[in-house]
């Protein structure tokens, strides 16, 4: 159904990790390498135990901005979930964490879910461009949910 592919708007980048004696530094984002609409609202992190995974799932307003910087290693999973993308139907696989730093931006509509693929608890900080259910927490949670829908073509594996 899905094809291999690039999507259009994903954006993956490279996390460098500087090194010294003291231990390491990793710049997450800079404003002025930064769209102005994934510019972020707030930040969060959160845990993943190994073997676990979250999503799929998609935004209809937010692009999420995650930092996959360690520890542990998961595999990603986009699908241009857009008809009117150049790149409609089209899904991205690949691993992300300690041994290979990165940030990955997801723009609205895409679908996408991670899984702690690795062998430790692993962390992910997410900077999307939207506050958690808007001003003082007020509306309604901005997320399409497959996870539990047995029929879904968003599959992990």
């Amino acid at each position: 159904m899905f094809k291999d592919g690039e999507i259009l708007g994903v954006e993956v980048k490279k996390l460098n990790r500087f090194s010294d004696d003291r231990g390491w530094l990793m710049e997450l984002f800079r404003h002025d390498e930064l769209k102005e609409e994934y510019i972020p609202a707030m930040t969060y992190i959160s845990q993943t135990k190994p073997g676990v995974a979250r999503g799929p799932h998609e935004h209809i307003d937010q692009a999420d901005y995650f930092c996959f910087a360690g520890p542990s290693t998961f595999k990603v999973y986009l699908w241009d979930n857009r008809p009117e993308s150049k790149t409609y139907m089209h899904k991205m696989v690949f691993t992300a964490g300690h041994e290979s730093p990165m940030v990955v931006i997801v723009p609205k509509k895409v679908v996408h879910a991670y899984k702690n693929i690795g062998d430790m608890d692993g962390l992910v900080i997410n900077c999307p461009n939207r506050l958690f259910k808007g001003e003082g927490k007020k509306d309604p949670v901005d997320e399409v949910r497959y996870e539990h829908d047995v029929n879904s073509p968003y599959k992990l594996d």
